[in-house]
């Protein structure tokens, strides 16, 4: 059985860093025959979320669509502040609306959880968010999740990292994400 990824993350800028390290770790998925989406940048722009709206926005219809039907999910976020962009925030919070399905938010799923940040304590602490986030919609955050300090790290628009450590981290977060959803698949 194969098995499907959401990626959801990056920023308004196109092919930002954040977006690269997701489609990383997505490739990590692919690599183990699992089938991929990315919801980023545009993707993204969607009203704030409002949960006594009768309508949903198409973006915001897609995305929880697509997450219904996922056996586990990916999320980077850039570091804003020293915690997750509103960007993301914001498409999280759309997951309520999966709250009355058989497995409500993201329960049963696993998550893995990525960061990008100007910095060692902005990307710690937005990861940390993220985890928490999770943690809080049911959802299995993988063992191996990164904090990534994009003083220091480069990801190229040729889609290479320039720490290859740091490109097998993201790979293996893939690797775990895909991994857990065969064992648990519903």
């Amino acid at each position: 059985m194969t098995i499907s990824v959401v990626g959801i993350g990056g920023s308004l800028r196109a092919d930002s860093q954040s977006e690269r390290a997701l489609r990383i770790v997505l490739s990590g998925i692919a690599d183990v025959g699992g089938k991929t989406t990315i919801i980023a940048g545009d993707d993204l722009v969607m009203p704030f979320y409002d949960p006594s709206a009768a309508e949903r926005p198409a973006m915001a219809t897609r995305l929880v669509d697509e997450l219904r039907a996922a056996d586990g999910v990916v999320l980077v976020s850039p570091g804003y502040h020293g915690t997750v962009s509103g960007l993301v925030k914001n498409a999280l919070d759309y997951v309520e609306d999966l709250r009355e399905d058989e497995y409500p938010y993201l329960d049963g799923r696993a998550v893995g959880c990525v960061a990008t940040a100007y910095g060692w304590q902005a990307a710690v602490t937005t990861l940390t968010a993220l985890r928490q986030i999770v943690h809080a919609l049911r959802g299995w955050p993988t063992p191996l999740g990164a904090a990534i300090n994009s003083a220091q790290v480069e990801f190229g628009v040729d889609g290479n990292c320039s720490d290859a450590q740091v490109e097998q981290t993201l790979r293996t977060i893939g690797q775990q994400v895909a991994e857990f959803a065969q064992a648990r698949t519903r």
